[in-house]
C-alpha cells in the first residue's frame, strides 16, 4: 500500500491527513490536527510562522510513527499572504491578510494602473488584502530593501522542509499578479510598480516534485518522502477534491465562501469586473470564482455571543427565530470588525433581538448573497446550471444547505467531505 501526506492548513486550524488508494477510492485518515490564527502584535494582525512550522513537524512525525512508509506530502493554505526571504533569514513580522496596513496605499497602487487595467491584465477580483496592496505596502516602508524571495505561504513551508524555493501556479494567481492569458507573472505590472523583478519567476504547476525532505528534517520526523507541490491554493485542492459529475458551480464553505464555476479560460470582461468575479489557476482549468465572507460572520458572533455552545444548538436557535433581516455578507465593516455582534447591530438598525435572530440573519444573508452570486456568474458564462456542490465545513449545515437551495433555486449537493486534503492527495497520487 503506498501512503500519501496531505498538509491542509486554514486561518483557523491545520490537519495532517494520510491518504491511500483502495477499490479505486482515496481513503484517509486523520493523524495529526492542531490550532492556528493570527496574533495582534505592535496594533498589526500577524501569523506565527515559527510555531506553524513547529506544527508541520510534529504533524509528519506523527504521521511517520503511524505510517512508517509515506511516498511524498504536500502542503495546502490560504492565499494572499507571504514571506519575505533576506537569503534564508526570514523577514520579520509575517503579515496576516485580515491586517488593515494595505488599504492606505491602494489608492497609490490604482494611480500607477487602474485597477480596471489590473483586471484585464489578471482577471484578480479587487480584495483589499491581495499581495499586490500588500507588496506596495512593503515597499513604501522600505521592507522590500534586500530581500532575495518572496514565498507563499505553503511555498515557504515546503522551502522549509525540503530546502527548495519554488513558485506555485495556483497560489500565485491569488495574488494580482499573474497574467490571466500567459499564466505567469506580469512583467508590465512588476515594472509599473517598481517591485525587483527576481521577486518574480517563473511559475512552477501542481504535480512538480521539489526534492526529499532536508536530513536534519528527516531526521527530526523519523523518516523521509519526497515533497510535492499540489494545488497549493486551498480552493484549488478544494475542487480537484469534488467527485462531480459533469462541470457545476461550487462553493468551498470554510472562513471564506468560495464559489465558483471550472471555465476553459479566463473571463476578463468587464461585467466579471463588475460582479468582482476573479480568474484563479486550476489543474488544467480556471476558477471563475467569488471570494464571499463565509462562516467567519457566524464563528465570530458564535465567539462573542455564546463561546460556550456548540454549533448544533446555534443551528437549532436560527431556525427556531423569524428574524426577518439580512445583511450584505461582503460588506468591509464584516472583514475585521472589533464586535462581530456590533457591526450586526449597525447593518439591521439594532433589529435584532435573540442570540438566534444574529445566526439566523448570517445564515440568510449567506443564502442570499450565493444567490446574488450564482446569477452574476450565470449571467457573465452565459450558462445556466442545474445544480451546487457544497464541500468543506459548511456541508455539514443542513440548515444553510436548505436556505441556499431555496435562496438559489438549485439542487444543492453537499459532500461534507474533507475536499481540499482529497485534491491535495489526488495531485501527489498522480506524480507518485
Amino acid at each position: 500500500m503506498r501512503y500519501y501526506l496531505a498538509i491542509d492548513i486554514g486561518a483557523s486550524s491545520g490537519r495532517h491527513i494520510i491518504g491511500w488508494q483502495e477499490n479505486g477510492e482515496i481513503k484517509t485518515n486523520e493523524v495529526y490536527r492542531f490550532p492556528n490564527g493570527v496574533q495582534k502584535e505592535n496594533g498589526h494582525l500577524t501569523w506565527d510562522v515559527r510555531k506553524l512550522f513547529s506544527s508541520v513537524v510534529a504533524g509528519i512525525l506523527e504521521a511517520f510513527k503511524q505510517y512508517p512508509e509515506i511516498e511524498s506530502l504536500s502542503i495546502d493554505t490560504w492565499g494572499v499572504d507571504y514571506v519575505l526571504l533576506k537569503g534564508d533569514e526570514e523577514l520579520y513580522p509575517v503579515y496576516a491578510y485580515r491586517d488593515s496596513r494595505a488599504e492606505a496605499v491602494i489608492p497609490q497602487v490604482h494611480e500607477k494602473i487602474p485597477f480596471s487595467e489590473l483586471y484585464r491584465h489578471t482577471g484578480c477580483q479587487f480584495q483589499p488584502f491581495n499581495t499586490i496592496y500588500q507588496l506596495y505596502d512593503d515597499k513604501m516602508n522600505g521592507r522590500l530593501e534586500g530581500v532575495t524571495d518572496l514565498l507563499m505561504m505553503p511555498e515557504y513551508l515546503m522551502w522549509k522542509l525540503c530546502g527548495v524555493k519554488a513558485r506555485e501556479y495556483t497560489n500565485a494567481t491569488t495574488m494580482g499578479m499573474v497574467n490571466a492569458q500567459t499564466g505567469e507573472f506580469d512583467m508590465e505590472i512588476v515594472d509599473r510598480l517598481g517591485y525587483s523583478k527576481h521577486l518574480f519567476p517563473k511559475l512552477s504547476q501542481p504535480g512538480t516534485v521539489l526534492g526529499m525532505l532536508r536530513p536534519e528534517i528527516a531526521a527530526a520526523v523519523g523518516g523521509n518522502c519526497k515533497v510535492v507541490l499540489c494545488a497549493t491554493h486551498d480552493t484549488g485542492s478544494a475542487v480537484e477534491g469534488i467527485p462531480m459529475e459533469g462541470n457545476h458551480p461550487y462553493i468551498s464553505s470554510g472562513t471564506w465562501s468560495l464559489l465558483g464555476v471550472k471555465t476553459p479560460k479566463p473571463i476578463t470582461d468587464a461585467g466579471s469586473e463588475a460582479a468582482n468575479y476573479s480568474n484563479e489557476g486550476g489543474v488544467g482549468y480556471n476558477r471563475y470564482q467569488k471570494n464571499i465572507m463565509g462562516l467567519w460572520l457566524v464563528n465570530e458572533l458564535q465567539r462573542e455571543l455564546c463561546p460556550d455552545m456548540k454549533f448544533p444548538e446555534i443551528v437549532k436557535m436560527a431556525e427556531a427565530s423569524t428574524c426577518g433581516k439580512i445583511v450584505d455578507a461582503n460588506a468591509p465593516e464584516f472583514l475585521a470588525p472589533r464586535s462581530m455582534k456590533a457591526a450586526f447591530d449597525k447593518a439591521t438598525n439594532n433589529a435584532l433581538a435573540t442570540v438566534g435572530d444574529y445566526f439566523r440573519c448570517a445564515y440568510r444573508s449567506l443564502a442570499v448573497s450565493y444567490k446574488q452570486a450564482i446569477e452574476e456568474l450565470e449571467a457573465n458564462t452565459g450558462c445556466t446550471y442545474e445544480k451546487l456542490y457544497i464541500v468543506g465545513g459548511g456541508a455539514k449545515n443542513g440548515f444553510l444547505n436548505r436556505l441556499t437551495e431555496e435562496a438559489t433555486g438549485k439542487k444543492v449537493i453537499a459532500l461534507p467531505i474533507e475536499a481540499t486534503a482529497l485534491g491535495n492527495l489526488k495531485i501527489q497520487m498522480e506524480v507518485n
